[in-house]
């Protein structure tokens, strides 16, 4: 398992705020970041933490469904 996946050659993906944080506490979030087979997911609270892969029709997939909560 690789705690902290990378675009593939080594350089640091863009990091991106969902626009649902909270604007009042920045650091309490969660971040994404599209590479061009996987979708980064990490916890603002811990940028140098654990990253989940996902890939891009999973990520599409999982904010369908979250959109109708």
């Amino acid at each position: 398992m690789t705690l902290k996946p990378s675009i593939g050659d080594g350089s640091e993906p863009a990091w991106r705020k969902s626009s649902y944080s909270d604007s009042s506490n920045s650091s309490e979030c969660v971040e994404i970041a599209p590479t061009p087979n996987t979708v980064l997911i990490r916890d603002s609270k811990e940028p140098d933490g654990a990253r989940l892969a996902m890939a891009p029709d999973a990520w599409t997939a999982f904010l369908r469904f979250a959109a109708r909560r």
